[in-house]
């Protein structure tokens, strides 16, 4: 086997979470660029870079397929990575939101695209679960989150395209497994041991769901209600507890599951601004302002780290 293949077999893809990372950052700076009236629009630019950056890691993931369809099969086997083969669909999903305002059309389709392949992950994922003999507790963690609760991202994009009942059947899925899962991490994370270290920037994922949430059930709804604020500051209070675990964050090596730090924080970065539009409570603008000066320090951080690591040749090695 040639090095390039041997690397091919352990290309992760895990990867995707950076495209969601940066489609949220994207999202972020359109919304602040709406509000703020900033200039010039950025917020193209980073669109257009994040999906080039989707079209990359697609072609090399489905090269993958191709060469080294076993090493594929194995992490659809993987109790922890089977969580990340979602984070292809929600990429799309993100890609819709990123080109609504650009191109209607291309929306749409990425739209399409992205909710239907969710639903098979979604379906598939659930099955492995149910149908397991290899799982056991210890394999918990926050990623298992993604599958699920992706499908609360569907409305955001789905409404505006017109989609009203598919995109509540996607978010009551999500909203009725969240508190699920939520349950047993927290049961794992209490009563068993630590995390691994590779694992613990997965926290960050707990503020996705409510977030998330908040803004999908706006968009659905269409205006604030209560339920809508039981989201908007849970989330604002698991980016409170995340932030409290600054210092342990800190220490750790740089792995690619640091790009879970990314769209958690665009999600409540986006939150934030949605508040403040809704409610023009200058608290809110204030809290968004600085979640996305914090978001843009850690993609800015991110990315630098994670071409350190490519060029060190610490991604795509065996673990």
């Amino acid at each position: 086997m040639s090095q390039v293949q041997s690397r091919l077999a352990y290309f992760p893809v895990s990867f995707f979470s950076s495209v969601m990372g940066m489609a949220g950052f994207s999202i972020a700076i359109d919304k602040a660029e709406s509000i703020y009236k900033l200039e010039p629009k950025v917020s193209v630019v980073l669109s257009v870079v994040t999906l080039i950056l989707f079209l990359s890691l697609l072609m090399i993931y489905m090269a993958k397929v191709l060469k080294e369809k076993n090493a594929v099969i194995q992490e659809l086997h993987h109790p922890i990575k089977i969580s990340f083969f979602p984070t292809i669909s929600i990429s799309l999903l993100l890609l819709s939101i990123c080109m609504l305002h650009i191109n209607t059309e291309i929306s749409r389709v990425l739209w399409l695209i992205g909710s239907s392949l969710h639903l098979i992950f979604t379906l598939y994922v659930m099955n492995a679960w149910i149908n397991h003999d290899h799982f056991n507790i210890n394999h918990m963690n926050p990623a298992w989150f993604i599958p699920i609760v992706g499908n609360i991202l569907v409305p955001i994009a789905g409404v505006p395209l017109g989609y009203s009942d598919i995109s509540w059947f996607f978010f009551s899925v999500g909203i009725i497994f969240w508190p699920v899962l939520l349950t047993i991490i927290y049961y794992r994370v209490i009563f068993h041991p630590a995390l691994p270290e590779k694992l613990i920037p997965t926290f960050f994922i707990l503020i996705a769901p409510p977030a998330v949430g908040f803004l999908s059930y706006v968009q659905l709804n269409g205006e604030l209600d209560n339920f809508a604020r039981v989201l908007y500051f849970s989330a604002l209070f698991f980016t409170l507890l995340i932030f409290t675990k600054f210092r342990q964050f800190s220490k750790l090596k740089f792995f690619l599951s640091w790009w879970a730090y990314s769209f958690p924080l665009a999600a409540v970065s986006l939150a934030s601004m949605r508040m403040f539009q809704l409610t023009q409570n200058d608290v809110y603008s204030f809290l968004s302002i600085i979640l996305l000066m914090i978001l843009t320090a850690f993609i800015s951080m991110l990315i630098i780290k994670t071409f350190n690591a490519i060029f060190d040749k610490q991604i795509c090695v065996e673990e």
